[in-house]
């Protein structure tokens, strides 16, 4: 019998920042939204990644797992038991303590895996070679010092400049949630040649933005953001 799993390619880089405890997600892959299927996040509880022949409500009962106080490597193995597609799937997860798990399904294509690192997961199906993986992982190493945001938007840079998956890629996105009750960049790039490319430019143009929405919810009395620029003597 076939896989299907075999026609769906993927590469996905879940972190946690060890600062601040942002949890995020970034990932892009050969189909459109792939914001829609891949990326779950919760502040203070984890974050989720589901991919390959993706079964998107893993994401949401992945996080109650953990909610409920599973560690991420049990979380894996009850998504795992409650799957009869399992081998067809990629799964990663990691907590707010920054604990991780990740299951690469051998219904995935060559080349698949995942690297498990400190506060990060790195995983990919279908890919040219490892090599998009092992970059993705280099860059989130070597970019401590910037925001969980900027480290995940540069890992998955990184793995398209390594080769990427099979065919190119369509789509893009990342989610982060730190402190707040609701994501603080949720972006996504839905239909485009690079949509990495496309990613970097709504994250570089919405980033100058984050203090501003924050402070915003708060106290919506200080206008549009332009206004707040010139108090902020931006």
């Amino acid at each position: 019998m076939r896989h299907l799993a075999i026609e769906f390619n993927t590469f996905t880089i879940v972190g946690r920042c060890a600062r601040t405890g942002a949890l995020g997600v970034a990932t892009s892959t050969g189909e459109m939204a792939v914001g829609s299927r891949v990326p779950f996040v919760k502040t203070g509880i984890g974050a989720v990644a589901t991919q390959a022949l993706t079964d998107p409500r893993h994401g949401p009962m992945g996080l109650s797992l953990l909610e409920e106080g599973l560690a991420p490597d049990a979380v894996v193995e009850r998504l795992a038991a409650s799957d009869p597609h399992i081998e067809a799937r990629q799964i990663a997860v990691i907590d707010a303590a920054g604990r991780t798990a990740a299951r690469t399904g051998s219904g995935n294509r060559d080349w698949k895996g995942h690297h498990e690192g400190d506060g990060f997961v790195a995983m990919g199906n279908r890919l040219t070679s490892a090599a998009t993986v092992e970059a993705m992982v280099a860059s989130f190493l070597s970019s401590a010092e910037e925001a969980l945001e900027e480290r995940l938007v540069r890992a998955i840079e990184a793995g398209r400049d390594a080769g990427g998956q099979h065919g190119g890629q369509r789509s893009a996105a990342i989610k982060v949630c730190d402190e707040l009750d609701y994501p603080i960049v949720d972006l996504r790039a839905d239909d485009y040649d690079d949509p990495a490319a496309e990613l970097r430019r709504l994250f570089d143009t919405y980033a100058p933005r984050i203090p501003y929405y924050r402070v915003r919810a708060a106290d919506p009395s200080i206008g549009p953001f332009y206004l707040w620029k010139e108090n902020q003597g931006l």
